[in-house]
């Protein structure tokens, strides 16, 4: 009989099973270095959104604060500018006379015209002034184009003129205007009778701005309907040329109602 032959049992080297050892190890350490890289690139992530959201918070603070400074500052440079421009532009008027003699004195022109403007008012106070006045005003109103200019300027001038006459502004109304819910700003004029079957009826002359005060709408208006506040001609002025800025938070009005402005 021959020999049996017995399966012969391959034994893995040592080599081998170090190699089968350390590849648990290796995965461990790819996985902590997996771990390590994530952790550190949130904190990056973290630390770069912290980074933008402190920016963001002085970009912010600076721009309101050079708003405030433009706010604060604007209404001074304007003042300043118009005053200057003010005084050069009256200066000019006697400044050349001045410059004529050899006098270069900066500021005499502006305080000769102002001496000139109150001289004027002194003069056209008396009763030869007014006369004067209107013999000019009779020449002025035969000029054809001129006259307009000159009334629309002396309807101006007289509702500020502290002389005020009827040709002025008598009174600021508030109309219902252009439809109900809606107010509109004006001034009072004058005042008509409407007459017809039913009887008179009493109208409002108001003269509406829609240009500062040299252009506006005309409306009569029944004087039950006039809302008359609690404001003199001037503050209307005002708050006509400043558009509206200067408008009191609430107006009251001469009767028992009472206006209350818009924001």
């Amino acid at each position: 009989m021959g020999d049996d032959k017995k399966p012969s049992m391959v034994m893995p080297s040592r080599d081998s099973r170090d190699r089968e050892l350390l590849l648990p190890v290796a995965d461990a350490a790819c996985v902590r270095h997996g771990e390590g890289d994530a952790s550190s690139s949130s904190a990056s992530s973290s630390h770069h959104s912290g980074r933008e959201t402190f920016y963001k918070v002085v970009r912010s603070w600076a721009s309101k604060k050079f708003m405030t400074g433009c706010v604060i500052l604007f209404p001074i440079a304007v003042t300043f500018y118009i005053t200057w421009w003010f005084i050069h532009f009256v200066d000019g008027f006697f400044s050349p006379i001045y410059a004529q003699l050899g006098i270069n004195i900066f500021g005499l022109g502006f305080v000769t015209s102002i001496t000139f403007i109150f001289m004027v008012g002194v003069f056209m106070s008396s009763w030869l002034g007014a006369s004067v006045l209107s013999l000019g005003e009779w020449f002025i109103k035969r000029m054809p184009f001129v006259r307009h200019i000159y009334s629309a300027s002396k309807q101006i001038s007289a509702a500020i003129s502290p002389d005020q006459n009827t040709q002025a502004f008598k009174e600021v109304a508030i109309i219902r205007h252009p439809r109900i819910g809606e107010y509109a700003f004006g001034f009072i004029t004058s005042s008509v009778a409407l007459q017809s079957y039913s009887g008179d009826e009493e109208l409002c002359c108001v003269y509406v701005p829609t240009n500062h005060l040299y252009i506006g709408d005309i409306f009569l208006i029944n004087t039950k309907d006039v809302i008359r506040p609690n404001l003199s001609v001037r503050e209307g002025i005002e708050i006509v040329v400043s558009g509206g800025m200067s408008m009191p938070q609430v107006l009251s009005t001469m009767d028992a109602g009472v206006v209350k402005s818009r924001d």
